[in-house]
């Protein structure tokens, strides 16, 4: 039995990046074009917001005291106590205009974090692959890359272009979360773009169906076995969560609503809870160097 309830009714112009924090059992999420950062317990009322100086896209544990935060502004070291901002590397990508979107943890350590042009430039998204203080360009020629996700024995990768309506899977070195091989296709998918995923133990890779209405679970081998319909028509990232990751976050947007839209759907960049017969992985931590 799969049930859908709602975390915040806190509206996201565009919600994205959440993650699951055991230290401090709590869910973290960003609104990337208000420049926010959203923190929340399972059971609390509202979100606590936190204003940022840049648009950041994703937030890698690091510990139980700090965050490595990807954002327009480069690579950031913060504090969950203080919200105090150490750079560690400013914006990489050369591009004009490109900013930071997905990213997650490989299982080595790595992260992978893609970016992509702020008007959507075919070509100009890419991903990199960062690990104690090195970064490697390992993608590109995409346009908005996401679904950033590894397998549980942490030798596939997968990532989509959203626009493309593909999810790639690609081999990776498990001890250290780079590329072996060149990327195929994984699926394809209808009825709206693959944006945000994880992977649960069992290997079913959660995607966000953006414009869709759902996040769908699909097997290593690329079949749709799962869907769950949610009330935001842009849902753009899930999460596992809970002090069992037996639960899935799932963020969306108002992105591009007009007020005449946003009122025909007041749901929309709300950040959802689904629970199922599930259970995520913990992630990673990543290594900074």
């Amino acid at each position: 039995m799969t049930q859908v309830s709602v975390l915040s009714s806190h509206a996201c112009h565009l919600g994205e990046g959440p993650s699951w924090h055991p230290g401090r059992v709590k869910a973290f999420w960003f609104d990337i074009m208000e420049r926010q950062f959203l923190e929340m317990g399972l059971d609390d009322a509202t979100p606590r917001i936190h204003d940022l100086p840049f648009h950041a896209t994703v937030a890698a544990r690091v510990d139980d005291q700090s965050h490595l935060i990807a954002s327009d502004a480069g690579l950031h070291l913060r504090s969950i106590d203080s919200g105090a901002l150490i750079e560690l590397r400013p914006f990489w990508d050369e591009k004009p205009g490109t900013r930071s979107n997905d990213g997650a943890v490989h299982p080595s350590g790595a992260l992978w974090i893609s970016t992509m042009g702020w008007r959507f430039e075919p070509g100009f998204g890419r991903i990199w692959w960062y690990r104690a203080g090195e970064l490697r360009l390992i993608a590109e020629d995409l346009t908005i890359p996401n679904a950033i996700s590894f397998s549980p024995d942490g030798r596939t990768a997968y990532f989509s272009d959203t626009t493309e309506h593909v999810i790639y899977r690609i081999a990776v070195d498990p001890a250290t979360g780079l590329p072996m091989g060149d990327r195929q296709v994984f699926c394809r998918v209808s009825g709206g773009g693959p944006d945000g995923a994880t992977v649960d133990a069992d290997g079913l890779l959660w995607n966000a169906r953006w414009g869709g209405h759902a996040v769908d679970a699909y097997d290593p081998d690329g079949r749709l076995v799962r869907s769950v319909s949610l009330p935001a028509r842009q849902v753009s990232c899930p999460a596992f969560a809970g002090p069992a990751l037996d639960r899935l976050i799932v963020t969306s947007a108002y992105e591009g609503y007009d007020a005449e839209k946003r009122a025909a759907e007041p749901e929309a960049g709300w950040t959802f809870l689904v629970d199922g017969p599930f259970h995520g992985l913990p992630q990673p931590t990543v290594l900074i160097g």
